[in-house]
C-alpha cells in the first residue's frame, strides 16, 4: 500500500500529539493537566442547546441539508454581522455556512491554490494555514512575527520572487497562539498590499468575542475595500462554548465565497440542519450576559496565570487582551519544545510549544485559560516546583 506524498510531507499535527502524550500518561495512571488546547471547558448555553433539541427531533431536519447552509442560517450569520460589527454582507451570495472554521480554512486552498503557488502564512498561526497548503501542494511562506512588531505579520517584507508566485495571505486578529490584535491601520495596509499583488485575504477572526479589559476585536471586513480582496471566517466554537458543534461561516468577496462553495459542494455535504438552528441560536440570541461573565471568567484565569507566572521569573511579552491564551518566554536554556517536553515530563503538565505554530514562535510556549481555576493553579504549581 502506498500513500501519497502530500501526508508523508505533512508534520505531525500539533493537538493530536498533544492527545497521544496525554493518553500515555494517563494510561500509566499519572494525573495530566492539560493547558495546551483551547476547548472551552464551560458548557454550551442551555438557550442554543434547548433550541438543538428540538431541532433534532423535527423531521424537516433529517434530510440533506443544503451545500452552502440554509437560507435562515445565512439570515442569521448577516443579521449578526450587522449587529456586531455594522458590516454589510448579502446572505446570498457573500456568506457561506462552514462545518467549523478549520474546514474553510482546509478547503479553501483548493479554490485557490495550485500545485508550486505559495500562501503568506503567520510566522505565528493556526497549523492548518500551513498544513492546508501541503496537501494541495502548495508552498508556505512564512511572514515574521516578532515581539518588537507587536507579533503583527510582516507582510510587506515579502520578497519579490515569492510574491510573484503568492495566490493566499492568512491574517488572524485576535492572534492564536499569541493573542496579539491589530489595529485598522495595519488591516488598511494588508487590504492595499493585496490590491497590488492580486493576494485573496483570508482573515481568520475565531476569536472575535474573547476579549478582556473591555476590548472588543473589530472585524476585517469593516476597512474601506475589504470585500474587495477578502473573506473572513467566524465560528460558534469559541464565543458560545460548541467547539463539538462545527459551525461556522465565511463572509466576504463574492467571487472567493463561490469559489470556496464550489470546492464544498464537491467534498462535503453540509452541516445538519439542526446544528445550523443552534447557530442561529447562538448568534441572533440573548448573549449579552453570557459573553461577558465568559471574558471576565477568562479575564480572571488570565491574571492568576500572569501573576504566578511573574513569581516563578517566566516572561509575558505583552497583555492579553484577547483569546483565550498566555504566551510566554520558555526560560533560558531551553527550546520550545525542550521546555515542553520537560514540563510534561516533570510536573506532568501539557503546554503547547511555540514552534509548533510556526518558525517565529521559537522560544514560547502557549498557555490556554480553558481549564477549572483549582487546576489550572495547580498547573502553575507543578511548574514552579519543578523550575
Amino acid at each position: 500500500m502506498r500513500t501519497a506524498q502530500r501526508i508523508a510531507n505533512l508534520p505531525p499535527y500539533l493537538f493530536a500529539e498533544i492527545d497521544r502524550k496525554k493518553a500515555i500518561k494517563v494510561a500509566q495512571g499519572i494525573d495530566v493537566i492539560s493547558l495546551g488546547i483551547g476547548d472551552p471547558d464551560q458548557p454550551t448555553p442551555e438557550r442554543i442547546v434547548s433550541v438543538a433539541q428540538s431541532a433534532v427531533a423535527d423531521p424537516k431536519n433529517h434530510q440533506y441539508p443544503s451545500y452552502i447552509g440554509a437560507k435562515h442560517y445565512r439570515d442569521a450569520c448577516s443579521k449578526w454581522m450587522k449587529r456586531r460589527f455594522d458590516v454589510e454582507v448579502d446572505a446570498d451570495t457573500e456568506v457561506l455556512a462552514l462545518i467549523g472554521s478549520k474546514e474553510g480554512i482546509a478547503h479553501i486552498f483548493l479554490a485557490f491554490v495550485d500545485p508550486g503557488d505559495v500562501t503568506l502564512v503567520p510566522g505565528c498561526g493556526y497549523p492548518v494555514y500551513h498544513t492546508g497548503g501541503i496537501m494541495c501542494g502548495g508552498e508556505s511562506y512564512f511572514m515574521p512575527m516578532t515581539e518588537e512588531n507587536g507579533f503583527l505579520a510582516d507582510f510587506e517584507s515579502t520578497p519579490a520572487d515569492v510574491l510573484a508566485r503568492a495566490k493566499m495571505m492568512f491574517l488572524s486578529y485576535p492572534n492564536n497562539p499569541t493573542s496579539a490584535v491589530a489595529n485598522e491601520e495595519y488591516f488598511d495596509r494588508a487590504i492595499a498590499f493585496a490590491k497590488e499583488h492580486d493576494l485573496l485575504i483570508v482573515h481568520d477572526n475565531a476569536y472575535s468575542e474573547i476579549g478582556m479589559d473591555g476590548y472588543h476585536a473589530p472585524s476585517f471586513l469593516e476597512r474601506p475595500g475589504a470585500k474587495d480582496v477578502a473573506i473572513e471566517l467566524f465560528s460558534c466554537s469559541k464565543a458560545y462554548n460548541m467547539t463539538g458543534w462545527r459551525v461556522a461561516f465565511a463572509a466576504g468577496n463574492t467571487e472567493a465565497i463561490n469559489a470556496l462553495g464550489t470546492v464544498k459542494s464537491n467534498i462535503d455535504s453540509g452541516i445538519f440542519t439542526a446544528v445550523q438552528d443552534a447557530g442561529i441560536e447562538a448568534f441572533l440570541g440573548e448573549q449579552e450576559a453570557e459573553l461577558a461573565a465568559l471574558n471576565a471568567l477568562y479575564q480572571r484565569r488570565r491574571d492568576l496565570v500572569l501573576n504566578a507566572l511573574g513569581k516563578i521569573g517566566i516572561q509575558v511579552p505583552m497583555m492579553p487582551k484577547a483569546t483565550i491564551y498566555v504566551w510566554a518566554k520558555v526560560p533560558d536554556g531551553y527550546t520550545s519544545a525542550s521546555f515542553a517536553e520537560m514540563v510534561l515530563e516533570k510536573a506532568n503538565v501539557i503546554v503547547a510549544a511555540g514552534s509548533a505554530y510556526g518558525p517565529s514562535g521559537e522560544g514560547y510556549i502557549r498557555i490556554s485559560l480553558t481549564t477549572p481555576d483549582d487546576r489550572l493553579e495547580a498547573a502553575i504549581a507543578r511548574i514552579e516546583q519543578f523550575l
